[in-house]
């Protein structure tokens, strides 16, 4: 345990001491592209980073991952593993082990026979030989030494430590302990009657490794390698920055717009998406805003109201003049707020209005010219 704990993270060979940070596998994760030990860094949530060829030959970042669904997963693996069909299972692995074990046995007893009446016959070859038969003689006693080392050879390993250990059978008493932590341990868990360290410590006693390695933008794919080497792989969501990475995208947004078109309410859409298996870039279902969202972007409208564009005689809606500057509107609003442009509301139509002359739209593209040169997408102030 004291070597294990040792933190000797840039040779792969420990997992360190379990400590109070958020990361449940932080000691446990390997990168699935490069095979380096993962680190965990908290900046934006939690998150496993793989840098080590980054900081040894300058190249990219192999691979940066949301931590939190991952973890959720695999302490999900974790209980379950600790279930009574769990237990079963163990039980008829302990069983075949010990057939195996058997197995080998005998394997091994008819070896050494086997080597014994080899050495025997070799023996017996080379004392009937006519002694001054030297080349019959020489060869058979040469024959004779092979079949002793071998003999020797196996019975050294016979008589050696024993390899792998046996799987043990569970006492009763033991197996009742097991079925009782198996029902009680998530409640302790999620009602946080045990500490970070002490979460990573219970982990550890089943967990030998966690490698990640993303196979799609919102996909992760989580392989556990448990003790005793048996694995459990799974790919599952991680959240993504926008509705384009997600796998699916796009025919999502035919759905919706099918079941638009046909009246659906958004909230009855966006369920009938998580049904299908299909979710929001940041949730693990599909948020009625996200629908909304992507009905906006084809005009398709609820409200009888908003059936066609608003048009102002002589004057400029924000959509409009998004559309003229090529910027979106959400850009110009924020500018609006945060007083870069100045504009206040038309008291009439409750709109943000911009007379449509060359002069003040000329001024507006100069300052969204300035935005795209400086490299900014985002619309923050002062961007």
């Amino acid at each position: 345990m004291l070597a294990d704990n040792y933190a000797a993270y840039d040779r792969n060979k420990t997992r360190g001491v379990p400590r109070a940070g958020a990361a449940l596998l932080h000691g446990l994760v390997y990168c699935g592209e490069c095979g380096h030990k993962l680190l965990v860094q908290y900046k934006g949530g939690t998150r496993y980073l793989c840098n080590f060829l980054r900081q040894q030959y300058g190249v990219p970042v192999c691979q940066n991952l949301p931590g939190d669904p991952i973890d959720a997963w695999v302490v999900a693996a974790f209980f379950a593993a600790l279930a009574p069909v769990e237990l079963d299972a163990y039980a008829r692995a302990v069983a075949a082990a010990g057939e195996t074990t058997a197995q080998l046995d005998r394997a091994r007893r008819q070896e050494l026979e086997r080597l014994r009446h080899q050495a025997a016959l070799a023996e017996r070859q080379f004392t009937r030989v006519d002694p001054d038969n030297r080349l019959v003689a020489d060869e058979l006693e040469r024959r004779w030494e092979a079949a002793l080392r071998a003999l020797r050879a196996a019975e050294d390993a016979a008589a050696g430590p024993p390899g792998d250990p046996a799987l043990v059978a569970l006492p009763d008493e033991l197996r009742a302990a097991f079925t009782d932590l198996g029902r009680h341990l998530p409640r302790l868990w999620r009602r946080g009657h045990l500490t970070q360290p002490q979460k990573k410590a219970l982990l550890r006693c089943l967990l030998d490794k966690v490698v990640l390695h993303r196979t799609a933008r919102d996909r992760v794919r989580v392989r556990i390698v448990w003790r005793g080497g048996a694995t459990t792989t799974r790919d599952i969501p991680v959240p993504v920055g926008a509705l384009a990475d997600l796998t699916g995208a796009a025919e999502m947004e035919r759905r919706v717009l099918a079941l638009a078109a046909g009246g659906v309410a958004d909230d009855a859409i966006a369920r009938e998406l998580t049904r299908h298996g299909y979710r929001s870039p940041q949730r693990r279902v599909v948020l009625p805003s996200t629908v909304k969202t992507i009905r906006l972007r084809h005009r398709v409208l609820r409200q009888p109201s908003q059936s066609h564009p608003r048009h102002v005689a002589g004057h400029l809606t924000v959509p409009q003049l998004a559309q003229k500057l090529d910027v979106t509107p959400h850009w110009l609003y924020d500018r609006i707020h945060n007083g870069r442009i100045p504009m206040s509301k038309d008291p009439a139509t409750r709109l943000y209005l911009v007379p449509d002359d060359a002069a003040a739209i000329d001024e507006l593209r100069a300052l969204a010219q300035q935005h795209s040169h400086s490299g900014s997408r985002k619309g923050y102030p002062g961007a």
